[in-house]
């Protein structure tokens, strides 16, 4: 399965919270969008369904914007996927397959291709990834 636009926003949106979370002051908005090429109106939508699922907090006025909802090493790429790309059956809704011993053959591989992806995206945190990230910009 490939992730969707809007889902990879949200995972840079959040290792960017997740790297400036030791500073106490909330990451706006407009900083995410240009810093990692968002378009801010589509970056709002996400951090609005993020912000509904608890995943950030938001903070109003001059001085606002985003933080994170819990710890950065509580939050899973698979919280993140999950509330932008809600996980999908790997049979088609519209199958027109007979039920084939092949036809079985194929889905249990899609399956275990599914449960593969989610066992990674489930052991991964944002702590993980601000740390592999700051390791990557040290290296020349």
């Amino acid at each position: 399965m490939l992730f969707s636009a809007k889902a990879e926003y949200a995972c840079v949106a959040m290792l960017e919270l997740a790297a400036r979370s030791s500073d106490p002051r909330p990451v706006r908005l407009a900083d995410v969008a240009d810093k990692h090429g968002i378009p801010s109106r589509f970056l709002v939508q996400i951090l609005l369904d993020l912000k509904r699922a608890g995943l950030v907090a938001s903070t109003r006025g001059a001085a606002g914007g985003y933080t994170l909802g819990r710890s950065a090493d509580e939050i899973t790429l698979f919280d993140v996927i999950h509330v932008m790309d809600p996980p999908e059956s790997p049979v088609r809704s519209d199958d027109k397959l007979q039920p084939t011993a092949y036809v079985h053959t194929v889905r249990t591989v899609w399956e275990k291709m599914v449960e593969a992806q989610e066992g990674i995206l489930r052991q991964t945190t944002l702590a993980d990834l601000a740390a592999r990230s700051e390791a990557d910009q040290y290296v020349i």
